[in-house]
């Protein structure tokens, strides 16, 4: 199907629902009683994501926004209110009806919000042709959009042209665990479904990598759909564009304190846990990044640790048997590839198959901001007991 028809079929899709007040396809946990303070039901009626970007506490008072893919704008609306009037929210959206309603209630949110005029700018453009400077955003959001975007590596690198050095992303999306088939790719209709377009959850971080992000890693996720075996779910990644590296730094050695037996990080260096590893001023910009920060001792001489240190991190499974449920673990960042105390290596967006014991592992405090977990068992199982050793593909 040719880029321009999916992207006419999408916009009005999107046109009709927004006209006849169709509830479109993906899951959110909008805080509805809040928003009604301050955004008119027209605007809420025709509110459709997979996620809550600017509702997690990413967004900072007298930045500015930019969400790709606004709609009716409530993710703006709600940006606005938490830049607080000394910022600035750009909405860009490429269906006319859409940017009506977002604009002839824009100065209703300002009013609501005891502004003196509105902060919120709609303008109609493309997810991959965006109309906005080069350097200019602090943060960008997005709500299960750019899964609609045909060519959505040129949507990566306009992100990362138009944010600030230093700048960040938080976006929502609807990802796979497996390539989507070309029968469903062909299926106008799941287009707007946010199915067809979606792309494995390796190749997501893989591209916004490419694109010059750094950092990438799992804010949230929650499963969707199953549609003949391949599983549809809803993340929301967090991203940076770094800034330029201090050309010197007191900080020269890092060493990983876990609970990762080993990783490796976006640019290929690899730390194995309790062992200094000498670093350049560039390493320490990512290493002090939020996503990194507490898995790293960051010391401008080299410091050992060992099991007996407090700062030394482990999760061990539990001595018993254990069992196949049919749970996959796929790393979501931010670290490339990882390998636990049991020598699981996961590579990141790759869906390895995990035992019960490895479950509970990986769904401890220090692991499970790190995993999306899904069981792909579609009957009950027996769930019987087997003893798992490091050539029985488990623990």
């Amino acid at each position: 199907m040719p880029i321009d028809e999916i992207t006419q079929k999408v916009s009005d899709r999107y046109a009709k629902a927004a006209s006849t007040g169709e509830q479109m396809c993906c899951p959110t946990s909008y805080d509805m009683g809040q928003l009604k303070t301050f955004i008119p039901e027209e605007v809420l009626r025709i509110s459709y994501g997979c996620g809550t970007p600017a509702g997690l506490q990413t967004v900072l008072a007298g930045e500015t926004v930019l969400d790709i893919g606004s709609g009716g704008g409530i993710d703006c609306f709600e940006a606005s209110r938490l830049v607080g009037p000394s910022g600035r929210v750009i909405g860009i959206d490429m269906t006319d009806t859409m940017l009506e309603i977002a604009r002839k209630n824009a100065s209703v949110v300002a009013t609501n919000l005891g502004y003196p005029t509105s902060n919120v700018e709609f303008r109609k453009g493309l997810a991959d042709a965006m109309p906005v400077e080069d350097g200019t955003i602090d943060l960008i959001i997005s709500n299960c959009v750019i899964n609609l975007a045909p060519d959505k590596q040129k949507v990566f690198r306009e992100m990362s042209r138009v944010a600030k050095p230093g700048g960040r992303f938080t976006i929502s999306d609807i990802v796979s665990d497996h390539t989507v088939p070309q029968y469903l790719v062909h299926d106008s209709r799941k287009w707007g479904d946010c199915l067809s377009g979606a792309l494995t959850l390796a190749d997501y971080i893989t591209g916004m990598g490419h694109a010059g992000f750094f950092g990438i890693h799992l804010v949230k996720s929650s499963p969707w759909r199953i549609i003949d075996g391949i599983h549809f779910f809803s993340v929301t990644l967090t991203g940076y564009k770094l800034p330029p590296a201090a050309t010197t730094s007191s900080v020269r050695y890092a060493t990983l304190r876990g609970p990762f037996s080993r990783v490796m990080d976006e640019r290929g260096r690899i730390y194995e846990r309790g062992i200094p590893q000498a670093i350049k001023p560039d390493d320490a910009l990512l290493l002090s990044s939020p996503p990194f920060a507490d898995h790293f001792l960051m010391t401008s001489d080299p410091v050992r640790l060992d099991s007996n240190d407090p700062r030394w991190t482990a999760v061990f499974p539990t001595n018993a048997p254990c069992t196949w449920q049919g749970h996959y673990a796929l790393l979501a960042g931010p670290f490339v590839e990882v390998e636990d105390d049991d020598h699981h290596i996961y590579c990141r967006g790759e869906p390895l198959e995990i035992c019960s014991k490895t479950v509970t592992v990986l769904e401890a405090e220090w692991y499970k901001p790190h995993f999306v977990i899904l069981n792909r068992a579609g009957d009950r199982i027996s769930g019987e007991a087997a003893t798992c050793t490091p050539n029985g593909g488990c623990c």
